[in-house]
């Protein structure tokens, strides 16, 4: 099938109008969230142009219009290689690689774990999450890699989801941080929520203002330049480990969203520069929902983790 266009011609200059609304009077049918995406995407031009949706449309101008076909709403089984450390009729452990994101969405429609799992596990998963999350109990960082459990069955989802929400999983990862660490172990019990500007990262702020958070770490090796850290979760916030570590004046090694400047002073010092940030989970622990036994699972670092382990640490 083949996208739908079509072009017509802005009659009367509107100053002070911008694009995404004028669109929005005429295609009155569409949101006005999905006309900004077109713009933002290039579906939508003037005069063969892509412009800001703030344009202000003028006499003359020719709008072009690329309509494209809906996607199918169940995502496909794609021939995706998994890295899988253990896998019975109930659920799958998997070695998440860093890159891969865990479901689709904007921007990542095809080439997911999902598309990748369905494959993998002929469709046998379960549908608590959705037609676009079906096995999914929780999720890993699009750049965080390690251990990910994922559901083949409703009950075993169940129990699962059950397991994480009253904090009885063992959640374990590997950091490499900026700097060096002081201490050799201690406590961040520091509240996280969404920043108030930026809506796409966490902070942490006021036990008022945000929701409890707990993370627990340990020193592994220190370097000239960056430290190895092994952190354990006891809450599950969004991007706890990377806003926590910022909290401490130790952003990730790579972390580019809470660490910035700090990577910009690593480089310049080291050498090193971070594909991503560099976060892994190592282990990952929980009672099997048809044997009732707790086991762990640990997954091997990834060859970008173990280079900037040698990097940072050369000498």
């Amino acid at each position: 099938m083949r996208d739908r266009s079509e072009t017509f011609e802005v009659e009367t200059s509107l100053p002070r109008k911008r694009l995404d609304h004028y669109l929005g009077e005429i295609y009155q049918a569409v949101s006005r969230g999905t006309i900004q995406r077109l713009i933002l995407e290039g579906h939508i031009t003037v005069n063969g142009k892509t412009v800001k949706r703030t344009y202000s449309p003028r006499a003359g101008d020719e709008v072009h219009v690329v309509w494209p076909e809906p996607r199918p709403a169940e995502p496909a089984p794609e021939d995706i290689p998994l890295d899988v450390i253990f896998e019975d009729k109930d659920l799958l452990v998997l070695n998440k690689p860093a890159g891969l994101c865990v479901h689709p969405g904007n921007g990542h429609e095809t080439g997911t774990l999902v598309h990748a799992l369905l494959h993998h596990c002929n469709g046998q998963l379960s549908g608590i999450g959705g037609v676009a999350r079906p096995g999914i109990v929780h999720r890993l960082d699009l750049d965080t890699s390690g251990c990910m459990v994922v559901a083949k069955n409703d009950s075993t989802h169940n129990e699962l989801s059950r397991q994480f929400a009253e904090r009885e999983t063992k959640k374990i990862y590997h950091a490499i941080v900026c700097r060096r660490l002081t201490h050799e172990s201690g406590e961040i019990r520091v509240a996280i929520a969404r920043h108030p500007t930026h809506r796409k990262r966490m902070a942490a702020l006021d036990d008022n203002d945000g929701k409890p958070a707990h993370t627990s770490y340990r020193r592994m090796e220190v370097f000239e330049h960056a430290s190895l850290a092994e952190a354990t979760l006891h809450t599950g916030r969004t991007h706890q480990i990377r806003v926590h570590f910022r909290f401490l004046g130790h952003p990730l090694v790579g972390d580019a969203i809470y660490g910035r400047n700090q990577n910009n002073q690593l480089r310049e010092r080291s050498g090193y520069h971070a594909p991503r940030q560099m976060l892994h989970a190592a282990r990952l622990g929980f009672t099997h929902p048809a044997t009732k036994e707790f086991t762990e699972f640990e997954a091997a670092w990834p060859d970008d983790f173990k280079v900037a382990l040698g990097a940072l640490n050369h000498k």
